[in-house]
């Protein structure tokens, strides 16, 4: 069977015209030192050894100097986890509430490992077998037949004839029998073409990421067969507000000035704040422990505290004073809080009148967010 070669990656100098470029591409000066500089085993067909791959996630300094930043703020363990199921037969399973990195480890290791993340799958409750296997070029079909050239190969088809990583955006929204389809390639690691009378069998190197979110509504358990071919990593919530805030910090000082082209004043106690606002919400009680809360339906996780601050920011530079503050991130927090009206509302007004307006050094906060409520 003819190998496919792979679709060739953008020009570099076009990086910064796109929003949102892969994680090989906006990290390859880290990616580049860390082939460069790695001397240790390289399981087949990986770009670097499983102890780089630790250290471009986790972030280090490398014998010549080069900074690499830390891409997973969190526990070590999680990550070694994670690569070392990456090394044996079994797939990856990512699973955590909205908000805990699980995507955006997953394009990091794919990064790391393959030097491509883009081979994705969006799992969707509309998802057909298809999308997962092969589909055709019909036109090509019709005209002559079930021939190599008009078979259209999934991302998973390339990844096996790559020998690389391929990675599936949550898993459990796919239909069950969709799933089920994965089977096979993940036990036997061959992709049978019965049109074709022939099959794909992996190259070594190949392997899968899924991440699922075990929250939201729409959710299809998996079947107890396809759950055997993953190991699964469970993603935590940050651990501590220290973290959470230096996570929210480090990610909104790189989108906004990658968004914004310029460096903006950076408040750490408005940061501060805002995870403190958001933990005891979404853990239902106060950092001391003191009082206990009722807890909204939104998660309120560490991604909704970036988005809110990176609205804030927004506010401030175009609509307020330059320097963010509690009456530019209001609104950004009533819409992280209230997803359910009929119940958030109250919620949230209770926490402002027994919580927030006691704290004498938060008077601003509960002004703001009070004159929007």
């Amino acid at each position: 069977m003819a190998k496919r070669t792979n679709t060739k990656p953008p020009d570099l100098a076009d990086i910064h015209q796109v929003l949102r470029p892969p994680a090989e591409e906006l990290y390859q000066q880290e990616l580049t030192a860390l082939v460069a500089q790695d001397d240790r085993h390289r399981p087949p067909q990986w770009r670097m050894s499983p102890q780089a791959v630790r250290t471009y996630l986790m972030g280090g300094t490398l014998p010549d100097g080069t900074i690499i930043t830390p891409k997973y703020i969190g526990q070590p363990r999680i990550i070694e986890a994670a690569i070392a199921t990456l090394l044996t037969d079994r797939a990856l399973l990512l699973i955590g509430v909205p908000g805990t990195a699980k995507t955006w480890v997953a394009e990091h290791l794919a990064a790391a490992i393959s030097g491509n993340s883009t081979r994705l799958i969006q799992g969707t409750s509309g998802l057909a077998e298809e999308a997962l296997r092969y589909s055709w070029n019909y036109a090509r079909l019709l005209q002559d037949g079930p021939v190599q050239e008009a078979l259209v190969p999934s991302p998973v088809y390339r990844a096996m004839e790559d020998g690389a990583i391929v990675r599936i955006e949550e898993l459990t929204r796919i239909p069950s029998d969709v799933q089920d389809s994965l089977i096979t390639i993940l036990s036997e690691k061959i992709l049978p073409v019965p049109e074709l009378n022939t099959r794909v069998q992996a190259l070594p190197g190949f392997n899968l990421i899924a991440t699922a979110n075990d929250r939201d509504r729409g959710i299809n358990d998996l079947s107890s067969a396809l759950r055997r071919r993953f190991n699964t990593v469970v993603m935590p919530m940050p651990a501590t507000l220290k973290e959470e805030v230096r996570i929210v910090q480090d990610r909104v000082r790189a989108d906004f000035l990658k968004t914004m082209k310029e460096e903006i004043p950076l408040p750490i106690h408005e940061i501060e704040r805002l995870v403190i606002l958001f933990r005891e919400l979404r853990q239902g009680r106060t950092e001391d422990q003191k009082e206990k809360l009722r807890i909204p339906s939104s998660t309120l996780s560490a991604a909704e505290a970036i988005s809110v601050v990176n609205q804030g920011l927004a506010m401030s530079r175009y609509f307020g004073s330059g320097t963010l503050t509690a009456d530019d991130l209001a609104p950004g927090i009533h819409q992280a809080v209230i997803k359910d009206p009929s119940t958030d509302t109250e919620i949230w007004k209770e926490y402002l009148d027994t919580v927030i307006k006691g704290r004498k050094e938060w008077d601003d906060l509960y002004q703001a967010c009070r004159k929007f409520s």
